[in-house]
């Protein structure tokens, strides 16, 4: 992408939404990185905003407590409705992501335990029963779009049954999972998708009624019942909670099972270490995720008081957008950087995040893909990419993830 560094005061406006600019991000960030690593940029919605592009600084903005998570606690009513324009948005982003201490503190607190390595390692089984049936469906067919028929399947079918979320309704938190990405952040598309989150919040609302009248031993039930030295959900924060497992309970994993097959097909050589050598997919896992970070950039920051970063002030108010995507790729940090290696070692990537608000389903998404990973160079010893030119980026803010992967199976 073709960058023209502005004058001081300026913001020039970036789409981070597009499909274009997903297609040239990479490069984006390798030029900022060099020339201006910390960017004011407006958002299309005309916010104003800095891009932290180097690792260094992502790590301490992740980390820093004087980059708040909540606007409430900063600006006021008018200004609120800058940020949030569609009031049914706030709802389901009551949740840990979108809070700090003490009440960050005390959601995460009541929800951690569902999540623990124990807990994880003992969905092993079942994630590796629905890798082999999905899988098993595909090997008479030539060809297949691996997002739509594997690498979405596969973790809605699990956070799903975590939850207790009848299978009926998988296919429908698809539509609803893409909407409400794709209108993070850009006050028009909220507008346009005021009915899929009036729906959601609907679907929510009686499913958690079912599970009052019909507990059982699914994880929202246990929400419901969740208790931590006195502290409770309340029935907001209950929505929002099970939002947000749904959304980044899949979201991460869909992309990067998806991105972690489209880097092997790129390194054919790296495709056939790993079909060769199956104990290398934990390493191998770990370099997809720094690759082609699944969630390229962090939710919303803001500075609680005046920073000054690398002789950039940030003002109080002012809005961070950390691209983890673009520090997974600092050569300051990591050795040829630009180079696809599933032996990588000192792998320091942060596409979970760090900090409090460190990813709490990172296990599970590591889990998963390393099981779909290796299931799939198993049962499928030989396949290709179809379609150069149906490859795209879906046009979303926070997140990296194909449209389509199609692939054609060979004999």
């Amino acid at each position: 992408m073709s960058i023209k560094l502005e004058h001081d005061g300026i913001y020039p406006k970036i789409d981070l939404f597009s499909t274009e600019f997903k297609h040239q991000a990479y490069n984006f960030y390798d030029d900022l990185r060099i020339s201006k690593p910390i960017y004011p940029f407006t958002l299309p919605n005309n916010q104003k905003a800095w891009l932290i592009t180097r690792y260094k600084n992502a790590l301490m903005i992740l980390k820093d407590k004087r980059f708040i998570k909540n606007p409430y606690t900063l600006f006021d009513s008018n200004q609120i409705k800058d940020i949030i324009p569609v009031q049914e948005m706030e709802v389901l982003i009551s949740h840990m992501l979108n809070s700090d201490p003490p009440d960050h503190n005390r959601l995460r607190n009541l929800v951690h335990k569902a999540f623990t390595p124990k807990t994880i390692e003992n969905l092993r089984g079942q994630v590796q029963n629905i890798a082999n049936d999905l899988l098993d469906s595909l090997k008479y067919k030539n060809n297949i779009d691996l997002i739509n028929e594997y690498a979405f399947p596969l973790p809605i079918m699990v956070i799903s049954k975590m939850l207790g979320i009848p299978e009926k309704d998988y296919s429908q938190f698809r539509n609803w999972s893409n909407t409400l990405i794709e209108a993070s952040n850009l006050p028009s598309k909220m507008h346009e998708a005021l009915p899929e989150i009036n729906s959601f919040r609907d679907y929510l609302s009686k499913l958690i009624k079912n599970k009052r009248q019909n507990p059982d031993a699914d994880l929202i039930t246990k929400l419901i019942h969740a208790e931590d030295e006195g502290q409770f959900l309340t029935e907001r924060e209950l929505h929002s909670t099970i939002f947000l497992l749904i959304i980044a309970g899949h979201e991460t994993t869909v992309n990067l099972i998806g991105n972690g097959v489209l880097a092997l097909l790129e390194n054919p050589e790296q495709l056939e270490r790993l079909r060769e050598n199956p104990n290398l997919i934990k390493s191998a896992v770990e370099e997809m995720l720094r690759f082609y970070s699944p969630v390229e950039l962090t939710t919303n920051r803001w500075a609680r008081e005046d920073i000054m970063i690398d002789g950039n002030k940030i003002k109080k108010g002012e809005m961070i957008v950390v691209s983890l995507a673009s520090a997974n790729r600092d050569q300051n940090q990591f050795k040829e950087p630009q180079k696809f290696d599933i032996s990588r070692e000192d792998n320091k990537h942060i596409a979970f995040g760090m900090g409090i608000h460190y990813c709490l389903g990172a296990p599970l998404a590591r889990l998963e893909g390393g099981i779909a990973i290796n299931t799939l160079l198993r049962k499928l010893p030989r396949f290709q990419l179809n379609n150069q030119k149906e490859l795209s980026w879906r046009p979303t803010y926070l997140m990296r993830g194909l449209n389509k992967l199609p692939i054609t199976i060979l004999d």
